[in-house]
């Protein structure tokens, strides 16, 4: 697994406080007769994480949103010495590149089975930089980067002989869900994810569980949710947790004690949401395993307890999206 690096650890401390969505209106949904529960990842490096959350999915029955970073595609000397993004220097990147052609060989079938078992694929961008200041320009080049690493992967990797018959559609038009690095974004972000096809935005921060709002984009956020003894709200994501549970420094004694503090709070969010207006409820997550491993241990614990439920649908932002929209649908058709 790539070191991440100092710039990266600083730079993801502005996740912490991110602008809460409010200035967009929240699209006009009823609510879904199930209560959706929707887990993401970002960076989809790890193969080893790869293995566990796949066999994690397989298990519960959840479907899963994997935000890749495309720079996982690319060795520093093959490829990655000519990515360069935007205002940044060439070759660099805030979280690495992949260290062989043997890793990217098993993240590539990894990314292809998760396909095939009706995961969804999303767009982490490459690099992992903060856009707050990118132009529609900027991101495009982007966007154009990310698409066409994924689609020559097999053949950069050595192996184009085994390369899916499925995989340059899939990768020209299944790519279809973002997620901004950092929770960071401009003005210019929404325009330039119309432009490339993309069908939704998850970048946002909610001041709890919500639909996605915008007037033509859908742009769904994670929610702030109550955490600990004090009941203080945290973006529900892994690494805002590590950053309340440890101060973002890597605490394996404390371990279990931080698995059920966080246990419990998914618990509650869920809890509010399946006995009340049954929002949509999102979690996101990150291939690595902080605090020894404790968020990834409680999401598992909450995922087996829960996706069998009566009425809880597990399930991928696209997923979610579709059955909002279908929900929406029904509704109108009853006037």
């Amino acid at each position: 697994m790539p070191r991440r690096s100092a710039a990266f650890g600083a730079a993801f401390l502005l996740s912490l406080f991110p602008t809460l969505a409010q200035a967009a209106p929240p699209l006009a949904l009823t609510y879904p007769k199930k209560q959706l529960v929707i887990i993401s990842f970002d960076g989809a490096h790890d193969n080893r994480l790869w293995e566990k959350s796949l066999e994690m999915g397989k298990r519960t029955g959840a479907h899963f949103t994997y935000f890749l970073s495309c720079t996982f595609l690319m060795t520093k000397a093959e490829g990655g010495r000519s990515y360069r993004a935007p205002g940044h220097k060439a070759g660099r990147s805030n979280v690495g590149f992949a260290q062989s052609r043997e890793e990217i060989q098993a993240r590539l079938r990894h990314i292809w089975q998760a396909h095939q078992a009706g995961h969804e694929i999303g767009s982490h961008a490459c690099g992992h930089f903060d856009g707050k200041d990118w132009t529609e320009t900027d991101w495009t080049r982007e966007f154009a980067t990310f698409t066409a690493t994924l689609t020559d992967a097999w053949k950069v990797a050595g192996i184009g002989s085994e390369e899916p018959a499925g995989w340059a559609p899939f990768a020209a038009r299944d790519i279809k869900g973002f997620r901004a690095p950092y929770l960071s974004s401009s003005a210019s972000l929404v325009p330039a994810l119309k432009k490339a096809g993309f069908s939704y935005d998850a970048s946002l921060v909610t001041k709890g569980p919500g639909f996605p709002t915008g007037d033509s984009l859908p742009r769904f956020g994670l929610p702030l949710i109550p955490e600990g003894p004090q009941q203080r709200r945290v973006i529900g994501m892994d690494y805002n947790l590590f950053i309340r549970h440890s101060m973002g420094v890597e605490n394996r004694k404390d371990s279990a004690r931080f698995e059920e503090r966080s246990l419990a709070a998914y618990r509650e969010a869920f809890e509010a949401q399946y006995h009340g207006d049954r929002i949509p409820l999102q979690f996101g997550f990150h291939f690595v395993e902080m605090n020894g491993g404790a968020y990834w241990r409680a999401l598992d614990r909450f995922l087996t307890e829960t996706c069998g439920k009566q009425d809880v649908a597990c399930v991928s932002y696209a997923q979610a999206l579709l059955m909002i929209g279908t929900e929406k649908k029904a509704d109108r058709s009853a006037f």
